[in-house]
């Protein structure tokens, strides 16, 4: 099975895991995901805080820590050449691939830049690294900077302390973007700003987008938040993709318990709070994943089928897909105004 959105991809996920052994265990961080990323969508991947969002950005750049056993593929397909394995290649290959055809963005600009180096000692370190013209490169720095409305003359001669959490996460959002790469994966950009920054931030992304033609994969836990800019929705929960889809469907017609839940449980200013419903129960150890249905224990459609046995992923509609016994019950029973693009309820 692969999650698609039957158009050109540009990333393809095959049988992706990762597993770390630990004193109690062997401990599943990312489970057999299969997903492709179409060529210029942005792909939201969401899910509670430790379900293996991360694992899978990190999975994308071949990032996983040593000490972790990444297996299955990630193929990357550049509009021109050949397509490369990214957990196939060398340490040089890898180097030149993440940053000028892959390049990443971290939760928490000030932990991703030196602070004893000025923002100007950053772009000039990366394109030195990667034997790229340094005057075109610092003049595509000064545009990508004016693109996400920062003073380039101002940011450039800053350290990292002296600029503002928007304007350090801006920063580094150009920096990631200065080796023209052709996706950018974002783990949690913005979680550390507040929320009219993060609207700010996530209208820029989309003007970006287009402009420079990229394909973005935007991994948050706030689905209100990626729903007013992704063109589909992930859902992970317990190390495995659960749901996939365009993002108006998957959020007005949610074919899995757990989406419908995450929906249900989003704060709403107009609602009350009698009316949200957190989710009950809490997510499975990754040394002990239940067998069957991962969602099983705190899904309130669980019958013994769900227990005993892994649910194979249904076709929903054409790019709508759902991996659950009991989609159609869900799909009869979205509430079709849990969510709306830009994250109103």
């Amino acid at each position: 099975m692969t999650a698609s959105n039957g158009g050109d991809p540009i990333l393809e996920v095959r049988d992706a895991s990762v597993q770390f052994e630990m004193d109690r265990g062997t401990s599943t961080v990312l489970n057999a995901v299969d997903i492709d990323v179409g060529r210029r969508e942005i792909l939201g991947v969401v899910g509670e805080s430790g379900s293996g969002k991360s694992m899978l950005a990190n999975v994308m750049l071949d990032a996983v820590e040593d000490s972790g056993r990444t297996t299955g593929q990630v193929w990357y397909h550049p509009k021109d050449g050949e397509s490369v394995d990214v957990l196939d290649l060398s340490s040089s290959e890898l180097q030149r691939l993440r940053w000028e055809e892959i390049s990443m963005v971290f939760q928490g600009a000030l932990s991703s830049f030196n602070p004893t180096m000025a923002i100007r000692g950053h772009f000039e370190e990366t394109l030195e690294a990667h034997g790229y013209d340094m005057t075109a490169g610092m003049r595509r720095a000064r545009e990508l900077l004016s693109d996400l409305y920062l003073d380039p003359d101002r940011v450039l001669d800053s350290y990292p302390h002296e600029l503002s959490g928007g304007m350090s996460q801006r920063a580094l959002i150009a920096l990631s973007l200065v080796l023209e790469p052709n996706v950018l994966v974002m783990d949690e950009p913005t979680a550390a700003l507040d929320l009219l920054m993060q609207r700010s931030i996530l209208s820029l992304l989309s003007d970006l987008k287009e402009k420079y033609e990229l394909t973005v994969v935007f991994i948050t836990h706030d689905l209100p938040l990626v729903a007013g800019l992704a063109d589909r929705l992930a859902v992970i929960y317990a190390f495995e993709l659960l749901e996939v889809g365009p993002v108006e469907e998957l959020v007005r017609t949610s074919a899995h318990p757990y989406t419908e839940a995450l929906l249900q449980a989003v704060p709403n200013l107009n609602a009350s709070l009698e009316t949200m419903r957190p989710i009950s129960g809490s997510a499975p150890d990754p040394v002990n994943i239940p067998s069957g249905c991962t969602y099983a224990p705190r899904c309130p459609l669980a019958d013994e089928q769900c227990r005993a046995q892994e649910p194979p992923f249904h076709d929903v509609t054409e790019n709508h897909e759902s991996a659950c016994f009991h989609w159609e019950a869900v799909v009869e029973g979205s509430d079709s105004d849990a969510v709306t693009s830009g994250g109103d309820r």
